[in-house]
């Protein structure tokens, strides 16, 4: 099993980042909260993985710390919530408004995130509220500096971000339309696509 990773960033294409390790590059998906964090490409990055074996495909998911790798199955551990469905939870909102979320028994929040309809909120719901007790002493997924600007635009073009943004989008489970309409909402001049995807992520919680 394949439960770390550190190596040099190749590539960044939300949520999908490949990273070379030892020669091997190895295609690892994250939440956008945790994508937000990586450095830039060429710099070495720490990846805490979990790795899921399917009959048609090897899949690894990745996280900055244990603790948010464990949250993540933690999640998945709900009955019909399956690792690209916890992947686009905890993209569409951070660890703290997540357990608020199922603490509160609030169903009408949960519901707006990709994949998740009321029976999926119920159940999360259900079974989550004892095992997430202790979750909640910090915001495990939303960046310490999440209220400061993103670092650089760089040389995409806002129609570029804009497509990146979206497909990146319906890759966590957003419809076409819905993607495309809200990215177009919160999109500025010059926001890089990872400043679109959170812009456009909160906007839908």
């Amino acid at each position: 099993m394949i439960g770390r990773l550190r190596g040099t960033l190749i590539e960044k294409q939300p949520p999908e980042l490949l990273i070379e390790v030892g020669g091997v590059g190895y295609e690892v998906q994250m939440p956008m909260s945790c994508f937000y964090e990586l450095p830039e490409i060429g710099q070495e990055a720490i990846i805490y993985t979990h790795f899921v074996v399917r009959e048609d495909a090897q899949l690894l998911y990745g996280f900055n710390t244990v603790r948010e790798r464990a949250l993540f199955r933690e999640v998945i551990k709900a009955n019909g919530v399956g690792p690209k469905l916890g992947l686009g939870i905890l993209s569409g909102m951070s660890a703290s408004q997540f357990v608020s979320c199922v603490e509160r028994e609030d169903i009408s929040t949960l519901v707006k995130l990709p994949g998740v309809g009321k029976k999926t909120a119920e159940r999360l719901v259900v079974e989550m509220k004892d095992r997430l007790k202790g979750w909640g002493a910090g915001d495990l997924f939303t960046p310490a500096t999440d209220a400061a600007p993103m670092d650089s635009v760089g040389a995409m073009s806002s129609e570029s971000a804009e497509e990146e943004a979206v497909s990146a989008l319906l890759a966590l489970g957003y419809k076409p339309t819905q993607a495309s309409k809200v990215v177009s909402q919160v999109a500025k001049p010059d926001m890089t696509s990872e400043a679109l995807i959170r812009e456009a992520l909160r906007a839908m919680v």
